[in-house]
């Protein structure tokens, strides 16, 4: 998982990249502040390509939680999959999104997907009735995820279900329940499927000379 960050910083990142990322769990960074964070964060700056490119990186790697590192490994894996015959940009974004970590987020049964990795490291989901403590545990179509006694009544998930971090939950979920709610995977995840704008092709751009 990412370094931990404070709510402001969550703010500052999301400034900073121009966008707001669902994943940091802090909503209406850019509502006040629609700049950079600075004092010069309101000025028009030049920028290069480069940090065009980086900018588009960078928001895959907040909004999932990950490190660089961790994001080159994923890259290269979505590379060498010739198995589907897909982009591999395509296949890169449905294996990030299948990181049980974004599953549980998607959900709605935790406000952000740093508070969903601490609902899987202190071992409250079940997949396939056995419990799962990797946030970077790769679900698949025929799942089925559900959560132990602890994690239904942990908070955080109970004020998800109240007001949930996302307004849909995506189609490739079945999910039943209502207070202990029960979720199937279907379907593989889509890259519509993201809860924010990017721009694929220059990450394409960023790492093509990753092999």
């Amino acid at each position: 998982m990412a370094k931990s960050t404070t709510g402001r910083s969550r703010f500052k990142i999301q400034r900073a990249l121009g966008i707001e990322l669902p994943g940091l769990g802090k909503a209406g960074a850019l509502e006040r502040r629609p700049y950079g964070p600075g004092v010069h964060g309101n000025k028009r700056k030049k920028i290069s390509d480069y940090a065009v490119r980086l900018k588009e990186k960078q928001k895959l790697v907040f909004h999932y939680g990950l490190r660089e590192g961790q994001l080159v490994k994923y890259v290269k894996l979505a590379k060498r999959d010739l198995t589907s015959g897909k982009p591999w940009m395509e296949i890169l974004i449905t294996n990030l999104e299948r990181r049980l970590n974004n599953v549980i987020f998607r959900l709605n049964w935790a406000p952000s997907i740093p508070a969903a990795s601490q609902m899987v490291s202190h071992g409250q989901i079940l997949v396939n009735g056995k419990k799962v403590d990797r946030a970077s545990y790769v679900t698949k179509v025929g799942d089925v995820i559900t959560l132990t006694e602890k994690g239904y009544a942990n908070q955080l998930y109970k004020r998800c279900l109240e007001t949930p971090r996302l307004p849909v939950v995506p189609a490739c979920y079945k999910v039943e329940g209502t207070e202990k709610k029960k979720a199937e995977i279907i379907a593989n995840p889509l890259p519509e499927d993201i809860p924010f704008e990017y721009d694929g092709q220059l990450v394409i751009e960023h790492y093509w000379k990753v092999k």
